[in-house]
């Protein structure tokens, strides 16, 4: 059994009618049904934030996505 779990409840997933967590029997089907899941939050939801699967062990989390830090470079030879 595996199973998929939104770690990060905010607004947007309340309102919503995803599942916050589900199992499924194969782990096939768990992965595409996180990464369905994830695509129509990171489409639909209000764009605050962004969501990425981890995988541990036999669960799919569902979370806020790390953004990588912004970059103050110029674009000269000092960087």
């Amino acid at each position: 059994m595996y199973t998929i779990n939104i770690d990060h409840v905010c607004g947007c997933v309340r309102r919503s009618d995803l599942e916050i967590n589900s199992q499924v029997e194969s782990k096939d089907e768990a992965l595409l049904k996180a990464i369905k899941m994830k695509d129509l939050m990171n489409q639909e939801f209000c764009g605050k934030h962004m969501f990425d699967i981890e995988e541990k062990e036999n669960n799919f989390h569902i979370a806020f996505a790390v953004s990588k830090p912004a970059t103050s470079c110029c674009g000269g030879s000092a960087c």
